[in-house]
């Protein structure tokens, strides 16, 4: 995240409630990458904003400044749906959420399900319009936006020019100051001042700074959402946010906290932002420069941290596995196994300011701090003290849905990559590893294209391991279709003991999910006794190994019913080896099927785009079985099942289809028949 280290010291809070949390969300193209800059380069002397929009960022960019009274940790979250964990990670980071509205290009769905996930935590927020100089730009028109889909946003100020076509703003009005009827009864009423209220219904004059102090607890509620606009380039708004930020937006002590258990899973107390309490922080991002060295951008909710401090290392996202979104339930997997280390040494501490690190002496409770040299901390670990270890319950976690599997270029990096391939995944919690072993692949789970291409970029440039990238192979079964029976015969002489056995078999499919059964019939010693298990150890290795292609074989029952054996030449492997010929004689075309893995999949989309949705799921060979209204407000549930081949794209191809909103889950629900055309395809060559 930070390349050099700052000559100054980064500013340092004497108590939480000077500090500041805020977290800048919106889409791609909306100017917050700018607004971000011109907030920051406002308060540090000598800093200039970047010229030009980062469209194309995919983390974290984080600022700490002194801004009046109080000190502002500044999070710039990315715009790209492929970077949500990166969006998740800035909320978890911050106390309160600054979305940045396009004037010129109002709301789309995918902010309103972001400000929806703010809602369902009472998390604070604000409003700050740009692009405002377009023409198309309609400033009153986006505010009625903003309310009829978020509720009650309320325009704190407004362009002295209506941004109509061919013109743009030049200033701002001051409502506060002027004593706007409707936006004062509103702040009033929602920070809850019941007395303030009835005064001022009755008439009574309102001074600023109570104004201004039921503002902050009138936002605080998480049900009051000031609006500003804004224009970066010609500075018009920025010392209005920044004054919003300072007296609006709540202080840590105000804000939510997460639940804290022990990290045997018992209680572990109340916790409140007290730089006197109990060590209680997150690691919200873990990145690994060439530069600095691995560094954590740690949230710290309760205590003091310290250079040198010995910490308490946690993770247990098994424990919170329905906190992940898509999840079976193996939270667990992938590389992020669950942990407990104690004596990890806190480095030094810094203060996050774009590219460089100002030094921090301390960090206190309710702060934003980076934190060198944690070497077993991962993203989403707990830090606290080894005499009180906790563990704090993890943010909301997206599924990685979309599979790429990965190879080393070269046949010297393929150790390194295993190595190097495990702190990608202790950096990025929405990244899951799978080693497949019977497809004999190394399949990254990734959130989209772009979240893919910055992994396989990371592997070459940053730990120089080029890999190159190939389809997935869906692991495949193949089964019996028909009864039939077979023999196997095992003649070889060729000096001393040979080799004899001879089995007949009869062979039974078996319903989806039966298994394997093995069933010894034979009768009057035809085989004897000591090779029925030789015979049934041959069918299993045979089965397992297939039948036509080479995917195992489920759902059969075998049943040995005659045979032949020599005294001297009869042997446990060659009854092996005999079963196993049997059953390759039976497996021809008309005799075995190949089964594919069916998933059961839950498709949440908007209203509008059931339609669309449900048309590409017949062209999946999906079987849909229901829809249900979704928990929220014009979206709809799609229950079906899909054939796990025809997911390998699907993240990319709903987020087409339903506007960048559908969001699925995805569970493993058995097997079931392949058609034979697409298994001829899925087969050849192997």
């Amino acid at each position: 995240m930070s390349r050099t280290t700052g000559s100054g010291d980064a500013p340092a809070p004497s108590s939480p409630e000077q500090i500041r949390n805020v977290v800048i969300v919106g889409p791609p193209g909306s100017g917050k990458s700018t607004l971000f800059e011109h907030l920051v380069a406002a308060r540090v002397e000598g800093r200039r904003p970047r010229g030009e929009e980062r469209s194309g960022s995919t983390g974290l960019t984080a600022a700490t400044f002194a801004s009046g009274e109080v000190v502002v940790n500044l999070v710039d979250t990315p715009g790209n749906p492929d970077f949500v964990g990166e969006v998740r990670a800035g909320l978890r980071a911050a106390d309160a959420a600054l979305f940045v509205i396009s004037g010129a290009d109002g709301v789309d769905q995918a902010t309103q399900m972001l400000w929806r996930e703010c809602a369902a935590v009472g998390m604070p927020r604000a409003i700050a319009v740009t692009r405002l100089e377009q023409a198309r730009a309609d400033f009153a028109e986006t505010i009625a936006t903003c309310r009829r889909m978020f509720g009650d946003a309320q325009a704190l100020a407004e362009p002295v020019q209506p941004g109509g076509p061919g013109t743009e703003v030049e200033g701002l009005v001051d409502l506060l100051a002027q004593r706007d009827g409707d936006l004062l009864e509103a702040i009033i009423e929602q920070s809850e001042d019941e007395a303030l209220l009835e005064r001022y219904l009755e008439g009574e004059e309102v001074d600023l700074d109570t104004v201004r102090g039921d503002l902050h607890k009138a936002v605080g509620t998480g049900r009051f959402f000031p609006a500003l606009p804004t224009h970066a380039f010609r500075g018009v708004g920025i010392e209005e946010l920044l004054d919003l930020i300072e007296q609006g937006l709540p202080s840590p002590v105000e804000a939510w906290m997460p639940r804290v258990f022990r990290t045997n899973g018992g209680e572990f107390g109340e916790v409140t932002c007290d730089p006197d309490g109990p060590l209680v922080a997150e690691v919200v991002r873990t990145t690994t420069d060439p530069f600095v060295g691995r560094q954590s951008l740690v949230r710290i909710f309760s205590g003091t941290l310290r250079p040198d401090d010995a910490v308490h290392v946690s993770g247990h996202l098994s424990q919170f596995a329905q906190g992940r979104e898509g999840s079976a339930g193996d939270t667990g997997s992938g590389g992020h196994a669950d942990h407990d280390e104690d004596l990890d040494r806190v480095g030094a501490l810094g203060a996050p300011l774009g590219d460089e690190l100002l030094a921090k002496g301390s960090a206190i409770a309710g702060d934003l701090v980076l934190v060198s040299r944690l070497a077993v901390a991962e993203t989403t670990d707990t830090l606290s003290s080894p005499a009180r270890p906790a563990l704090v319950e993890p943010w909301l976690l997206p599924e990685p849905l979309l599979p790429v599997a990965i190879h080393a270029k070269s046949k010297g990096d393929e150790d390194k990559l295993a190595s190097v391939l495990q702190s990608l995944v202790s950096e990025d919690v929405t990244m899951r590893l799978d080693l497949n072993a019977e497809t004999h692949q190394v399949v990254l789970w990734a959130m989209g294209p772009a979240h893919i291409d910055l992994l396989t970029t990371a592997l070459e440039e940053r730990f120089h391991v080029p890999v190159e990238t190939e389809t997935v192979r869906t692991g495949l079964r193949e089964t019996f279709i028909a009864g039939c029976e077979a023999q196997g015969r095992l003649v070889k002489q060729s000096g001393g003991h040979g080799q004899y056995a001879v089995c007949r078999l009869t062979i039974e499919p078996l319903g989806r999910g039966e298994g394997i059964e093995f069933v010894d019939k034979v009768v009057g010693g035809s085989v004897p006794r000591q090779f029925i298990a030789s015979v049934e150890k041959g069918v299993r290795a045979q089965l397992e190994k297939g039948l036509l292609a080479g995917y195992p074989a489920v759902d059969v029952r075998v049943t040995l019913v005659d045979g032949k054996a020599h005294s001297v030449d009869s042997s446990d492997m060659a009854f092996q080896t005999a079963a196993g010929l049997a059953l390759r004689e039976a497996a021809n075309e008309t005799t075995v099927a190949m089964l594919e893995p069916i998933d059961a999949v839950d498709i949440d989309v908007a209203d509008e785009s059931v339609g669309s949705t449900l048309a590409d799921l017949r062209g999946r060979r999906g079987q849909v079985h229901g829809t249900e209204p979704s928990q929220h407000d014009g979206r709809t549930v799609i229950h079906a099942e899909i054939p796990a081949i025809e997911l390998s794209r699907y993240p990319i191809d709903l987020r087409s289809v339903s506007h960048g909103t559908g969001t699925f889950t995805r569970t493993f629900s058995r097997y079931d028949y392949l058609p034979p055309q697409r298994a001829k395809e899925l087969t050849q060559g192997r």
